[in-house]
């Protein structure tokens, strides 16, 4: 009962991070973007090369700020 309670609680915690942030893969790192809104979409969205346009094009990765991240990678 134990291991399952343990399993549930981490469960969750993989379910509200995928609820509340953006998980963005660039050439060089992983950047992490706070989303505007609880869903699931765009929880992981590769930025490498020229996927990185994507970033420019998608409304709810321009209101969570991705825009901004770029700049601060020197984009």
């Amino acid at each position: 009962m134990k291991k399952i309670l343990i399993v549930f609680i981490v469960g969750c915690g993989f379910v509200f991070g995928a609820l509340n942030y953006h998980f963005i893969l660039t050439d060089k790192s992983i950047k992490i973007l706070k989303k505007a809104d609880l869903t699931f979409d765009n929880t992981f969205v590769d930025a490498r090369g020229a996927k990185e346009l994507k970033l420019y094009f998608n409304p709810a990765l321009i209101k969570a700020g991705a825009k901004d991240l770029l700049k601060d990678v020197g984009k």
